[in-house]
């Protein structure tokens, strides 16, 4: 076990951070059916679409600032417990204005969460401003737009998420230069459900400084060697990525291999509950399952530091909680 480690986390979405048991008590609050989407208190799924369309009803259950506040604290709070000094929640103001609550309002509660969660915790935590892929090129950079001129200090990143299956990373360049030009930290899911090209695409078309995933590189040693000489940050999140079937089991996972190529990797849960984790047990896997010495994880959670989309005070300061 892994609790004795300070513990860091560069990508978790919140809304799908939201334990089952709050689900069912906003459900309970505004009425909802979930019968389709939780049974024996637990997400129901079975691939990639049917986990969108369960997040996004999930996601629709946190209606007002005050629901946003109650799940950023409930889950930044659950992460101190286990060790963790610092998190990054991307989240969607798309979100925001699909419940009526609008985007200000979203971001607003969900600050006051990471504010409550840090005074009674102590944990640092910042947001990243996430795109959706799959809502196409033009709504993306409209959200990038917003990103760029809301200059809110937890918001310090961008990333683009959703249906990587869908548009080229090419046509999302302008939202990254958007956000690059107001020096937001970039990041991009790529690697996951699409293959080695997909990361190589990310890097020429948006030369972010972090991978979300990216763990299909492996696909291709030209491009492990790139990421390793480039130094680029994947943000690996094993559980998710077995749950979603894109490596049948943790044995056959390459966090080993990409970490004994010299890339700079970092462990996350993604999408906790959905995908019975928690950043914890994503801890105790690379320990127990993956032989990962104390000292090597130690390592990846400096490499989480060292990337954190945080001013250098901050960074100085959570290096020295380590």
């Amino acid at each position: 076990m892994t609790l004795h480690l300070k513990k860091a986390e560069l990508h978790c979405h919140i809304e799908g951070a939201t334990p089952p048991e709050l689900a069912l008590r906003q459900a309970r609050k505004y009425g909802v059916d979930t019968s389709a989407i939780i049974r024996d208190k637990a997400y129901v799924w079975d691939d990639f679409t049917s986990f969108l369309k369960c997040y996004d009803s999930v996601a629709s259950l946190f209606r007002t600032e005050g629901d946003y506040a109650l799940l950023a604290e409930a889950y930044l709070s659950e992460l101190a417990e286990a060790g963790t000094i610092y998190s990054e929640i991307i989240v969607s103001p798309d979100h925001g204005n699909t419940v009526g609550l609008g985007a200000d309002a979203y971001i607003e509660g969900l600050a006051a969460g990471m504010d409550a969660a840090k005074a009674k915790t102590g944990i640092e935590s910042r947001m990243l401003i996430t795109g959706i892929r799959h809502l196409g090129p033009e709504a993306v950079i409209r959200t990038a737009e917003y990103a760029a001129r809301l200059r809110h200090p937890l918001v310090t990143g961008f990333n683009l998420a959703g249906e990587e299956r869908m548009h080229s990373v090419a046509e999302f360049s302008r939202a990254f230069d958007i956000v690059r030009d107001a020096d937001l930290g970039l990041t991009i899911h790529a690697g996951e459900l699409s293959g080695a090209f997909s990361v190589r695409d990310a890097l020429d078309h948006v030369r972010p400084t972090r991978i979300s995933h990216g763990v299909r590189a492996i696909e291709d040693e030209d491009l492990v060697k790139r990421l390793a000489d480039e130094g680029v940050v994947l943000e690996v999140c094993p559980g998710s990525n077995v749950s979603l079937q894109v490596f049948p089991d943790f044995a056959s996972h390459p966090l080993k291999a990409l970490y004994t190529a010299g890339v700079r990797v970092t462990l996350n849960s993604d999408d906790p509950p959905f995908f019975h984790t928690s950043l914890a047990q994503e801890y105790d896997i690379a320990s127990t399952v993956m032989g990962f010495e104390d000292s090597e994880i130690n390592g990846m959670t400096r490499t989480a530091i060292e990337a954190a989309f945080v001013d250098e005070a901050t960074r100085q300061r959570l290096f020295a909680a380590l």
